[in-house]
């Protein structure tokens, strides 16, 4: 198990830029397996959920090469569909959440699919009913052993139909949309996730041939078509590292440029931190934020605490929420901070409040912070990573206090941050991996 020893209480200075966003590259790695011809994706991150979903395909059978650190172009010609079945495979598959996204493409293209039951953060429950509900309403049948956590899909055939989902999930969208790209006539689906990872899927898949409309909406129009071919794609920074900067900036009193942020796709996510009361420019497609002694939170137009929850797109994604929340302890000011999706992504506040931070957890799904206005300082402790973005939360809580934090269990922030220490100590922090 890796371990972070930071010693904090250092302002950071300089440039940084993001990587290559996690959620959509995860969605269209998987939508590699649709055709055998060579795709070729730019800006992957080199993060350990990433490189796991990569070494999943290659024991598929596809060619993979590695054109440069952040370039990879994908073959899929041959697939052995007999791995699927393969302990191996149950053993690389059920430590991946993403890896759940393999199952529309390969029925799509192969009429069958078997996957066991995904791992990922354990965040609360997180069905994937959504998935096969609309795997089933294309025409496939669907099998789950529950002795082994086993599902099976098949299909001779998809065929396209209305599907109005049950909820507005991501993975569930795109693995849908994969599937039914080949599906013999058209398919609406409504209630769709319209992300801007989704987006890109959608655009993905169109330069492969696929005819998608309603890109960008809840509702989407599919006709099928019989086959894809190659093309290329570039993935788009990475929102939630965009937004843990701008947390950590104005927690740590730093001075940072945020550099290619694609701003007009980071949606709600600069407001929300301005709600905080953080202040930063957009300077073309980057963002500065300055140094900053205090930030103070703003209350709703009446006066009364503001609140900050989580919704689906365009609303505020849930995976901020924990970095939103350490920044709100060294503020002026209270927030209600309602997490909406997870019921236990708000469970590692109790690492914060040993820290000194003035945190209520009202239940699992909220907590209020009252902030502390940097008059006193959050102390150094020992603690362990529990997910990807508490994990991220507390490393920035950790930068900003003082005295030296000791993070165990850092697997959780490599999974979804590339480098993570060594381009914050290119900033000014002291971060040391053991």
């Amino acid at each position: 198990m890796g371990t972070f020893i930071v010693q904090g209480g250092k302002s950071l200075k300089g440039e940084i830029t993001p990587q290559g966003a996690k959620n959509e590259a995860l969605q269209v790695i998987c939508a590699t397996l649709l055709t055998s011809e060579k795709i070729t994706i730019k800006n992957i991150p080199d993060i350990s959920d990433v490189k796991k979903l990569i070494e999943l395909i290659g024991c598929l059978g596809v060619k993979i090469t590695m054109e440069s650190d952040s370039v990879t172009s994908f073959e899929a010609a041959t697939i052995n569909l007999d791995y699927l079945q393969t302990k191996e495979f149950i053993s690389q598959s059920s430590s991946l959440r993403g890896s759940i996204m393999i199952v529309g493409p390969l029925l799509a293209r192969f009429g069958k699919a078997f996957i066991p039951k995904p791992g990922g953060d354990k965040i609360g429950r997180r069905k994937v009913d959504t998935h096969f509900i609309g795997f089933r309403k294309l025409g496939a049948e669907f099998n789950y052993d529950s002795s082994d956590s086993f599902f099976k899909v098949e299909a001779p055939f998809l065929t396209g139909t209305y599907i109005h989902l049950d909820e507005a999930s991501v993975t569930g969208t795109a693995n849908i949309i994969m599937a039914a790209v080949m599906a013999k006539g058209r398919t609406t689906i409504y209630n769709a996730a319209c992300e801007p990872y989704v987006q890109q899927l959608c655009r993905m898949l169109v330069k492969m041939g696929a005819k998608i409309e309603g890109i960008g909406s809840n509702l989407l129009y599919i006709d099928g078509v019989t086959g894809l071919k190659g093309c290329m794609h570039t993935i788009l920074p990475d929102m939630i590292e965009i937004g843990s900067f701008i947390g950590l900036a104005a927690m740590t009193e730093s001075e940072i440029t945020i550099k290619n942020v694609s701003y007009e796709n980071l949606g709600i996510i600069p407001d929300s931190f301005r709600k905080l009361g953080i202040n930063f420019e957009r300077n073309g497609d980057d963002i500065h934020v300055p140094h900053q002694d205090h930030y103070e939170i703003e209350t709703f137009i009446d006066g009364s605490i503001m609140t900050i929850a989580d919704a689906i797109w365009p609303g505020l994604t849930p995976d901020l929420l924990s970095v939103l929340l350490v920044t709100a302890t060294q503020a002026k000011g209270a927030v209600l901070i309602h997490q909406k999706m997870f019921e236990s992504r708000l469970f590692f506040v109790d690492k914060l409040i040993d820290m000194g931070a003035q945190i209520i957890l009202c239940d699992p799904h909220r907590a209020t912070v009252i902030g502390l206005d940097k008059m006193i300082k959050l102390r150094g402790t020992v603690m362990s990573s529990p997910d990807i973005r508490a994990g991220v939360a507390l490393l920035i809580a950790a930068l900003s206090a003082e005295g030296k934090s000791v993070i165990h269990n850092i697997e959780q922030i490599d999974r979804g941050y590339q480098d993570i220490d060594t381009r914050l100590n290119a900033l000014g922090a002291d971060i040391r991996r053991i």
